[in-house]
């Protein structure tokens, strides 16, 4: 039933969480614990989760001794073939002593555009949640171009929510909620309720890419949860270090209400 509030994502059925490589990755990467403490006590009262998660690339710059995210579409391919496996075998790692086994998802624009392909996906997830296993999300980014990307994992995650029929959608950031303006500038604050269909067009989210291992930001996740929010789906906006707060059902961060079921 889609969580109408945030209190509900304590409630929830089935919720999807997004993490970006920024919040798990080189540095970070002591943060995927955390993260999986928070799932696996949803995963334990009964929540079916679905985790996408961002980090192959990011993951694999460091085992191929490059010195930074990779321009050109080939290296970028190689480091995601090479990240993938580490950053899935890190999740279980960290799942294992849940008893939570993980399933790696790895999809393309293509897959959610072709009819049986879509079905196929729905028909694998379903399957995966019903066997009581973690399913981890990432763009397919080894056969995956730039014609055919995503473009990034904010919106593989509304996509991803809309496939599963989410309740909920959490969307992890590096801030606690989404603000009227970067929250450089002295004069943000922070946005706590977007009401079904508000009009966004005078926030200033600040640029799309924020930093040398991802690419996102408040401007992309805006999008993913009005996406999201529009087809029924409630989002949460929150940073990464409260997704136990978040999935509790805390008041935090920004919440998408989302639309109103259509009449028939």
């Amino acid at each position: 039933m889609t969580a109408r509030s945030r209190a509900e994502l304590a409630t929830a059925e089935r919720i999807v969480v997004k993490v970006g490589s920024s919040s798990i990755s080189g540095e970070s990467a002591w943060r995927i614990p955390v993260i999986v403490e928070a799932l696996a006590a949803a995963h334990a009262r009964g929540t079916e989760v679905v985790l996408v998660s961002s980090g192959a690339i990011a993951s694999g710059i460091p085992l191929l001794r490059l010195d930074a995210r990779p321009t050109d579409l080939a290296t970028q391919q190689a480091a995601a073939a090479v990240g993938q496996n580490v950053l899935v075998y890190r999740y279980q790692q960290a799942l294992q002593p849940h008893g939570i086994v993980a399933g790696q998802v790895l999809l393309t624009t293509g897959d959610l555009e072709n009819p049986t392909s879509r079905s196929n996906a729905r028909r694998a997830m379903e399957r995966l949640l019903g066997l009581r296993v973690l399913p981890i999300v990432n763009e397919n980014d080894t056969v995956a171009t730039q014609e055919i990307r995503f473009g990034d994992n904010d919106r593989l995650g509304a996509l991803v929510a809309q496939l599963v029929g989410a309740d909920a959608l959490v969307l992890l950031s590096d801030v606690d909620s989404l603000y009227t303006k970067p929250p450089s500038d002295p004069s943000a604050e922070p946005i706590a309720f977007v009401p079904a269909g508000a009009d966004l067009s005078g926030l200033e989210f600040g640029a799309s890419v924020v930093n040398g291992v991802g690419t996102g930001g408040a401007a992309t996740k805006a999008s993913a949860a009005r996406l999201a929010a529009s087809s029924g789906i409630g989002v949460l906006v929150t940073n990464a270090d409260l997704v136990g707060r978040a999935l509790d059902g805390d008041e935090i961060g920004t919440w998408f209400e989302p639309a109103a079921p259509a009449s028939r």
